[in-house]
């Protein structure tokens, strides 16, 4: 170990990292990658602030470190906790975990519906992800339900606070990536709901990235609402010379046509570049765009069932022909 540059040894569900000290146990974790990678639904690393609110990411740290090996007397959440020398943490092997963050499943869907097959998140869904891996198939919730009405509050984004998780992700985005944000959260407790301020809609030129940022359905783009499931289409990296941003985008096909447009985003869901609305909303031609080709999905996805179709070279296509 460097003197100059020390780093700190941190054993995650058996397996052995180095990562600079002041690093927390979820970007630990990520640097191992794989299942040891615990589930993430408010933390952001883009996002300054983000993160310790929904506790999906609780992990349970069976030593503290070399120079006190006691264990932590109860769960953390990973995404706040920095991770000490010698530290050994317990994930998918902590039976506590498993439990625990089956009971956070249960709270994030107390209030949430079960409407997937008609929510344009699905397929793309953290929450969705969540509940198939620790959800129960019944509720114990014998109370009314929290509702609301579905809102407009842009030009181009429907609001279905309904399905918010109140992870505040789309507050920190306006409030990092605009001059002015013009939403938040109201209210308190069990009444609290993203909303905007009296009269006004989000106005923006990079206001869309809510809608990426977002973990559920709850904030949807109205330009490819109910247009097809996100399985149906061809998702294919993209770009374009653009003033306001990288234009390096993912556009989203069906046969030739540009059904949506997002940002290029991780293996972890989170956005590598932010684009601007011109990008996202008003370039919907294929020939706005400089097509690379498809983009790379994982295999567990059910976006990953489409088939795509390279076209051969023109030489090949006369061989074939003759």
């Amino acid at each position: 170990m460097s003197e100059t540059n020390p780093k700190f040894k941190v054993s995650i569900d058996g397996v052995e990292v180095e990562v600079d000290p002041g690093t927390t146990i979820l970007n630990a974790a990520r640097l191992i990658g794989g299942d040891v990678v615990p589930p993430a639904m408010c933390y952001y690393s883009s996002l300054q602030g983000s993160g310790g609110k929904c506790r999906t990411c609780l992990v349970e740290v069976s030593k503290g470190s070399e120079k006190d090996p006691r264990p932590m007397p109860k769960l953390v959440a990973s995404c706040s906790t920095p991770i000490m020398d010698g530290m050994e943490v317990k994930n998918k092997t902590s039976e506590k975990v498993n439990e625990a963050r089956a009971g956070v499943v249960e709270m994030l869907l107390i209030n949430h519906p079960l409407d997937c097959p008609v929510c344009d998140q699905a397929g793309e869904c953290h929450l969705q992800d969540l509940a198939y891996e620790h959800g129960k198939s019944a509720t114990r919730y014998e109370f009314e339900r929290r509702t609301f009405e579905k809102v407009d509050i842009g030009e181009y984004i429907k609001l279905h606070m309904t399905r918010c998780i109140l992870c505040y992700r789309c507050v920190y985005t306006a409030n990092q990536l605009t001059e002015k944000r013009e939403h938040g959260v109201l209210k308190r407790g069990d009444a609290a709901e993203i909303g905007t301020f009296i009269e006004k809609n989000l106005k923006n030129d990079f206001i869309g990235n809510v809608i990426d940022v977002c973990p559920v359905g709850a904030l949807t783009d109205k330009t490819f609402r109910f247009r097809s499931r996100v399985w149906y289409t061809k998702p294919m990296d993209a770009h374009r010379d653009c003033k306001c941003c990288s234009g390096k985008a993912v556009v989203w096909m069906i046969g030739d046509e540009v059904a949506r447009v997002t940002a290029r985003k991780d293996q972890y869901g989170e956005v590598k570049e932010f684009i601007c609305n011109e990008c996202r909303f008003d370039k919907k031609a294929k020939s706005d765009w400089n097509i690379e080709g498809p983009r790379k999905i994982d295999r567990s996805s059910v976006i990953s069932a489409n088939h795509y179709e390279v076209e051969a070279p023109a030489h090949t296509t006369l061989l074939n022909k003759a």
